[in-house]
């Protein structure tokens, strides 16, 4: 069975070219624009998430979302990664508990790599 990864960002381009990517490389990919996506996380099982910090109509920052998911799934050690442009990026990461950060504009191989990494 395939590695499912959820990426939440407001950026369809973003989103376009990571299910491609992830997709070629044989993960099953969950695409969202909003934040609600983080409250489905029971049913959507991700192995590892991909989280905007500035989510545009969502009622929550990505690092908000990120702190929530950090407490609701202890347990599941559910890997999350901030990737965002914000300039205190590597101190919202630590802060909500993020696995990794990544800073926007991104190298795809890089955020491929670090990827890969959560999900051996």
């Amino acid at each position: 069975m395939s590695k499912r990864i959820l990426v939440i960002d407001d950026d369809e381009d973003i989103l376009e070219i990571l299910h491609i990517v992830f997709q070629e490389k044989g993960y099953d990919v969950i695409l969202s624009n909003t934040g609600e996506a983080a409250e489905h996380i029971q049913v959507i099982h991700p192995d590892l998430i991909l989280l905007d910090v500035r989510i545009e109509g969502s009622a929550k920052r990505g690092d908000e979302i990120c702190a929530e998911i950090k407490e609701r799934y202890k347990e599941e050690k559910m890997p999350v990664i901030l990737v965002s442009a914000e300039t205190d990026l590597e101190v919202l990461a630590n802060q909500c508990g993020a696995d990794h950060y990544i800073s926007k504009p991104f190298d795809i191989y890089q955020l491929l790599m670090q990827v890969q990494k959560f999900l051996v």
